[in-house]
């Protein structure tokens, strides 16, 4: 009885190695660490808080003495007028905008992108320690804090789910899908008969964009979200989904069976996931995500959903997306050519 479990347990973890599972164990522990180190940055990472001050605001003299001394913690720029501190903002050129205040005459109201969040909470205790270090009053320079984006955390959330659900069919349904045809033998059958390879890669793109528009229209009939620009967004997913449709269809090429296809997935999954998701929080990452898709599809449906759907040049990222998509559906033609695999 022992010798058959063990020789059951060994089949088991020879499977395992065979499928590339065991890669998949190693692999996402690992990613984990490498993007908690990423995200926690230490002390000697400190990131230069960028302030606007309008051109011609009277702020209080003892404020903006301490804020033009303060060199190694603000970055002071000048803005024209308030309309273009807070595009600025939402533009991410700014950290915040600094108002003079109405209530209180020794007192500012910093304008923010959102207030519940790690950046604003660190330019809050900047000024309050700088107030300490310069006058030592309980008073604090602050009088108020306005965020440009309004709604609760369902809403701050949105797009990370949006893009969770892209990746989930773009990575784990989609290449499992294509390698399951592979396995079955199901792929060769149909291509003995007349229909030619770029006729099943275009039904299988649509397919992933279909389940991915189900996926998003069911997320917003049930969160009772309305983007703002709906052009501008139906436009973004419509151009995300053919993308990473295209890539799981690529990802699927390479691997030979069902399991092999799903660990290859996840391996991209997480990579294209964390740091689109993560790169508010962090310095590294905000500086290597935008050479992801993911963070090229994330961003512009972020702006949309948060800032209704004001851009300053959606293009770039559009047309970002389509190059990634078509180059993965040549790639996954020239294998389906060769029989990859199969």
């Amino acid at each position: 009885m022992i010798r058959n479990i063990l020789a059951l347990t060994l089949n088991d973890v020879a499977i395992a190695c065979k499928n590339k599972t065991v890669f998949l164990v190693i692999f996402i522990p690992f990613f984990v660490f490498l993007s908690l180190k990423f995200v926690d940055i230490g002390a000697t990472d400190v990131k230069k808080i960028k302030i606007g001050l309008i051109q011609n605001e009277k702020y209080a003299p003892a404020v903006l003495n301490a804020i033009t001394a303060a060199g190694r913690v603000f970055t002071v720029s000048r803005v024209y007028n308030e309309e273009e501190g807070k595009r600025w903002v939402k533009e991410s050129k700014l950290d915040c905008l600094l108002l003079r205040s109405e209530k209180e005459q020794n007192s500012v109201v910093l304008v923010v992108l959102k207030k519940e969040s790690l950046q604003t909470l660190s330019i809050v205790e900047s000024f309050s320690a700088l107030q300490k270090a310069a006058e030592g009053r309980s008073i604090n320079w602050i009088s108020d804090i306005t965020p440009l984006q309004e709604g609760g955390i369902q809403k701050q959330t949105l797009p990370t789910w949006i893009l969770m659900l892209v990746l989930l069919v773009g990575f784990i349904i989609m290449p499992a899908q294509v390698a399951e045809e592979k396995e079955k033998k199901l792929l060769l059958a149909l291509l003995q008969t007349p229909m030619r390879e770029i006729e099943w890669l275009v039904a299988k793109v649509l397919s992933g964009m279909i389940l991915i528009f189900i996926a998003i229209v069911s997320l917003h009939l049930l969160s009772q979200f309305n983007p703002g620009n709906v052009r501008s967004y139906v436009a973004f997913i419509v151009v995300g989904s053919f993308c990473f449709s295209s890539y799981g269809i690529f990802l699927g090429f390479l691997c030979r069976n069902q399991a092999s296809a799903r660990t290859l997935g996840v391996m991209f999954y997480l990579p294209h996931l964390l740091p689109s998701a993560l790169s508010d929080f962090s310095q590294k990452l905000s500086a290597a995500a935008p050479f992801l898709p993911s963070y090229q599809f994330y961003e512009p449906v972020k702006v949309i959903i948060l800032n209704d759907g004001r851009m300053s040049n959606p293009a770039i990222e559009w047309l970002y997306l389509l190059a990634v998509g078509l180059l993965t559906l040549l790639f996954s033609y020239f294998l389906m050519k060769k029989r990859w695999l199969m």
